[in-house]
């Protein structure tokens, strides 16, 4: 398996190919149909790790993903 380099400025999926990272309006996006999908909402879901995510990444860049 290659390894990733964390430094790289991408992320790596297990494949070694880079993925583009999350952005605030991708979780947004992801949030909204998971809400009217009725699926999981709770802290622990995946529309709060998304928005978790893209909060993240928006800190990193300096942007708010718009």
């Amino acid at each position: 398996m290659p390894s990733s380099n964390s430094k790289s400025g991408g992320a790596s999926n297990d494949s070694g190919t880079k993925s583009t990272a999350m952005t605030s309006s991708d979780a947004s996006r992801i949030q909204s149909s998971q809400a009217l999908g009725g699926k999981d909402m709770s802290s622990g879901g995946f529309a709060a790790r998304a928005q978790s995510a893209g909060r993240k990444n928006a800190n990193q860049t300096g942007t708010s993903g718009k």
